[in-house]
């Protein structure tokens, strides 16, 4: 059967299942450079699964992602609301996250399908335990599902027979309180202004978590911050969507002068993650029984140091965190939710590179090319020091490059990592990712253990700051992927004749996209990339005429909260 998942919201895709085989799943910021978050509506379907060599004729069930408005381009008789869907999380008329609801009229094309929907909320759970390595031998597991707009939820999930129970809720805060919380602190405050939000706008939620979570490595914990927050959670609790902006308003202004900001933030993510790791130990306290194996998802599960907390809590055997927590995976979690629903599998065959593969096209106007091959590649890395764009094979799955779709360079020079910054327009706290053989990851990083798609907090070891100090965050860590052969067998081999020409089993890895866009789809795109000088896509080196221009980048001091919490 070939079931096909949409996710028709922000963060907007399709996903394809052959069976329990995934096609692709692809998601719309990743065609045409368009801007992140894209909806569905920015793509045509039917000419998207025609790069998958699938038509609208060869669907057996079309499968869409619960929400709370979908959008207008797929609309039915209202069109200001869109089709209607399953809603966001398990509410009293929809209790149960495994039952689906059948609707009909949804125009793909120029057909009209009928279609189900699941909870957005089981999406997430049973797209990232369909993924996981306990689906395919049937185990149950606990779910961790913490998305924007959603309170951390746990949950039991039994595949045979089916079952999902919701076991506890771990805290009051829905996932956007983090991005809230940081908006009032630091660079995310506009210079003059005092931060007093009751408001923030969809789009400066989904961008600014990131950023906080690079930001918050300038500052230390401070616990004795705790009692503040503990204080000031009990005294302004609600269950409300205010409650986060009502929590943030509240401490800023109890801060005492002099804390600095970062401190606070810092801080603040500690606690809550404590907080988490508080409410789970209450749970095993409650039911001794319940699973020790956790998946993380939602798109809290993008936070690597909440996860480094949970798998370092002594809870659990392991904790699975897919690379698409967030909604990038919400199209494959319907597709999944639909199959895993119909006790036809307990989960699907699938690897990260099920993206789009490169469309065809040719190097911009100005460029010219050689043969290199993945030593000579290496050489040229190491000798150069100069960033490469590297483009092969199918795209990766959420948010992250992981060597498909990467800006390469050597990590030996202090530098680069401001270099890498400011071509990509980004701000300079911002920390550049290594990309590493994972037999030689423990040799360099704390715990250094297997990472294959940059969900964990590593320390890089103090032998090795000297040497590789463009991948070194300011607080010593690094948000590490580790590769092997059987994962990416191309970028293995680029890592290996790197190591055995500077003795450096890493190279830094940042996306390859222009500012606010997915990853470039093509080899045009990269090429008419202004700050691009040199590409290489499948065994070619493209190189521009024009030299790089060297770049520099100042830090700026870090700023004290004022007298009564003001900035």
């Amino acid at each position: 059967m070939l079931r096909l998942g949409l996710k028709i919201t922000h963060d907007g895709g399709l996903a394809l299942l052959d069976g329990t085989r995934l096609v692709c799943s692809h998601e719309a910021e990743k065609s045409h450079n368009l801007q992140r978050h894209a909806p569905l509506e920015a793509i045509d379907v039917v000419e998207t699964l025609a790069q998958y060599g699938a038509s609208l004729s060869d669907v057996d069930r079309v499968v869409v992602d619960g929400w709370m408005q979908a959008s207008a381009s797929l609309s039915l008789d209202a069109p200001e609301l869109g089709p209607p869907v399953a809603d966001y999380h398990e509410k009293p008329e929809h209790p149960d996250g495994l039952v689906g609801l059948e609707f009909d009229g949804l125009r793909l094309g120029d057909r009209t399908f009928p279609y189900a929907s699941y909870l957005h909320s089981t999406g997430h759970i049973l797209g990232s335990y369909a993924t996981s390595p306990w689906a395919a031998r049937g185990e149950p597991a606990l779910v961790l599902a913490w998305d924007g707009g959603m309170l951390p939820r746990l949950y039991e999930l039994r595949p045979a027979p089916r079952s999902l129970r919701l076991v506890r809720r771990l805290v009051g805060f829905v996932g956007h309180v983090y991005p809230v919380f940081g908006s009032y602190y630091g660079p995310f405050v506009p210079p003059g202004s005092k931060p007093d939000h009751t408001s923030l706008p969809d789009e400066a939620l989904l961008d600014l978590s990131g950023k906080v979570m690079a930001w918050v490595g300038l500052g230390t914990v401070d616990q004795g911050l705790f009692a503040l927050f503990d204080r000031v959670y009990a005294e302004t609790f609600s269950l409300s969507w205010s409650f986060m902006f009502d929590f943030a308003r509240a401490v800023h202004a109890r801060l005492e002068s002099g804390v600095r900001e970062a401190d606070v933030v810092a801080s603040f993510q500690a606690w809550l993650g404590g907080r988490l790791v508080e409410g789970l130990t209450r749970a095993f306290d409650r039911e001794p029984s319940l699973p020790h194996r956790l998946v993380f998802t939602g798109g809290c599960a993008l936070n690597i140091a909440w996860n480094a907390r949970l798998r370092a809590c002594g809870l659990f055997e392991d904790v699975w965190v897919p690379p698409f927590p967030n909604d990038a995976g919400s199209a494959l979690g319907a597709a999944a939710a639909d199959l895993l629903c119909s006790g036809e599998a307990t989960g699907i065959e699938w690897d990260v590179y099920r993206g789009p593969a490169l469309a065809p096209s040719d190097a911009a106007p100005g460029w010219g090319a050689r043969p290199c091959d993945l030593p000579e590649l290496a050489r040229f890395l190491h000798e150069s020091g100069q960033p490469v764009v590297f483009l092969q094979g199918r795209a990766e799955l959420g948010p992250r490059a992981l060597g498909n779709r990467s800006i390469l360079c050597s990590a030996e020079r202090p530098e680069t990592k401001a270099l890498l910054n400011e071509i990509k327009q980004r701000e300079w706290y911002r920390p550049v990712a290594p990309i590493c053989l994972e037999s030689a990851a423990p040799e360099v990083f704390e715990p250094g253990t297997e990472d294959p798609y940059m969900l964990f907090t590593h320390r890089v070891r103090p032998a090795w700051r000297d040497r590789v100090p463009a991948i070194v965050h300011v607080d010593g860590s690094a948000r590490l992927q580790t590769v092997r052969a059987e994962q990416n067998p191309v970028v293995t081999r680029l890592l290996e004749e790197y190591r055995r020409l500077s003795g450096i089993p890493l190279l830094c890895n940042t996306s390859a996209n222009l500012k606010g866009r997915g990853f470039f789809p093509d080899l045009r795109s990269a090429t008419g990339w202004e700050p691009a000088q040199h590409v290489w896509c499948d065994g070619r080196l493209f190189s521009r005429e024009a030299a790089p221009v060297p770049v520099t980048a100042t830090e700026p001091a870090g700023r004290a909260v004022a007298a009564g919490g003001g900035s």
